[in-house]
């Protein structure tokens, strides 16, 4: 059941990091669970591991985690499209 918990989490994180930024998360639900997963073990890693946790995810971190990875998989697809163009 905890681990059930930690996709729903990691979810809505990817889904809020995106409705801040404006941004879709490629690949729709998995997509926001990924990008809230690895936003929070990137939040993690930078000493962001602030407010309440949740399913073993600490909330402000792995949003603000999120936030980073979809703003760097944002340049790095607007440099791909880019490229494919020329």
């Amino acid at each position: 059941m905890g681990w059930i918990i930690t996709l729903i989490v990691g979810g809505i994180i990817g889904w809020l990091a995106g409705v801040i930024l404006g941004k879709d998360v490629p690949f729709g639900i998995i997509g926001n669970i990924i990008a809230g997963l690895v936003g929070a073990s990137i939040g993690n890693s930078l000493g962001l591991d602030i407010g309440p946790e949740v399913g073993g995810v600490n909330i402000v971190g792995g949003i603000l985690g999120a936030i980073i990875l979809i703003l760097i998989v944002s340049v790095i697809m607007k440099a791909i499209r880019g490229n494919s163009k020329a």
